[in-house]
């Protein structure tokens, strides 16, 4: 069969949206590999070719012509056309969007919608990208025959705010990347830490810093942490940086909280690995594939409970409520005075995340593209 992707996230974007789109190409590929997957892109730089684009049985194809100038309107309005001139049988949106006139041209579609987090608090986004949002989303779940959502929490915002049926919908969970699933070395913690100047015992926050996510939960909770404990947040900049800083300099906690906003992707496992507890106090997430990376990474990991988290965490995770940081300082405390916890949930937390390994996730990938056949 020959399935073809709305790649863009694939090539442009290193985060999210761009993880999952490679691991959904690169783990089909491999487990289904008697299939041709075809990825319409517009154009990239060449060093982002990632090895999923090597692969024998995938193909790039990019806007030529007019398109080149245009490829917005390619990926909305051209690529139906591009797709049955391929001979795709099945195109799959993997960030929400589907390019109009598949279902005329007699292409089955599938669209992934990943979360709906613009429409429960619009307070976090321009009035412009909201609507722009809204609009595409809407029409890519209403066009679909099928719809992925990548946690129970993002089925029910579906059926909720677009007034889908449930039956149209499909829980298929992602993974994170397999690189997480590799003990470190000695040499390579030590490279890192070199690397990054990290302390020697750090909570470890990874997302952007944005207040969606909530970093001044950890920030005040840190505050009455024993002083040689420190905080290591990775992520992008945003306006909400300011307020970050601003409550570390009323704590004067300056000495003791990192940021690297910008980090090699290779380096993460190392990074992980050293840190004492992984903690995620968003208010809200679509998955939360960091998550992921932490139980992966055999670290403890403490996060919201709300939204999705739990369901990326598992039972053996501590859970808070993600604005008070006296609840996580006290789970904070626990899970130092006792080590036999922090065990625990090491060990299952780790087993937990072999429900998110490649093999499964295709599997269920599958299953929903041969339904729709």
């Amino acid at each position: 069969m020959i399935i073809g992707y709305d790649a863009k996230r694939a090539f442009k974007n290193f985060t999210g949206l761009g993880n999952y789109s490679r691991s959904v190409i690169s783990t089909l590929a491999e487990y289904y590999p008697d299939n041709r997957y075809i990825l319409y892109t517009p154009p990239y730089r060449n060093h982002t070719e990632h090895a999923f684009a090597q692969k024998e049985n995938v193909k790039i194809i990019k806007p030529h012509g007019l398109y080149k100038k245009f490829s917005s309107v390619w990926r909305s309005f051209g690529i139906s056309k591009y797709a049955e001139q391929d001979k795709v049988k099945l195109f799959h949106g993997l960030s929400g969007e589907l390019p109009t006139g598949l279902s005329q041209r007699n292409i089955r579609s599938v669209v992934t919608i990943h979360d709906l987090i613009f429409l429960r608090y619009p307070e976090f986004y321009k009035p412009i990208d909201r609507s722009i949002y809204k609009k595409k989303f809407r029409a890519a779940c209403k066009n679909s025959d099928l719809i992925i959502a990548i946690s129970k929490q993002t089925k029910d915002d579906i059926v909720n705010f677009f007034k889908i049926k449930e039956e149209k919908i499909r829980l298929v969970y992602q993974g994170c990347n397999p690189q997480f699933y590799n003990t470190c070395s000695e040499e390579q913690k030590q490279v890192a830490a070199k690397k990054y100047n990290l302390p020697q015992k750090y909570i470890l926050y990874v997302g952007t810093i944005e207040e969606r996510k909530n970093l001044n939960t950890i920030i005040r909770a840190l505050a009455s942490m024993p002083k040689d404990i420190y905080l290591v947040a990775i992520g992008r900049e945003t306006k909400y940086t300011d307020k970050v800083t601003a409550e570390i300099n009323k704590l004067k906690l300056n000495d003791r909280v990192k940021f690297i906003h910008k980090s090699d992707f290779r380096d993460l496992p190392a990074i992980y690995q050293q840190a004492q507890v992984f903690v995620l106090p968003s208010v809200f997430e679509g998955f939360g594939i960091p998550v992921l990376e932490a139980l992966n990474s055999k670290i403890p990991v403490i996060a919201s409970n709300v939204s999705s988290l739990p369901e990326a965490g598992g039972p053996h995770s501590l859970y808070i409520n993600p604005t008070d940081s006296k609840e996580l300082e006290k789970a904070l405390f626990q899970l130092f005075a006792h080590p036999e916890l922090r065990e625990n949930m090491i060990v299952n937390g780790y087993k937990y995340a072999q429900n998110f390994r490649e093999q499964k996730l295709a599997n269920d990938l599958w299953s929903v593209y041969q339904e729709l056949m």
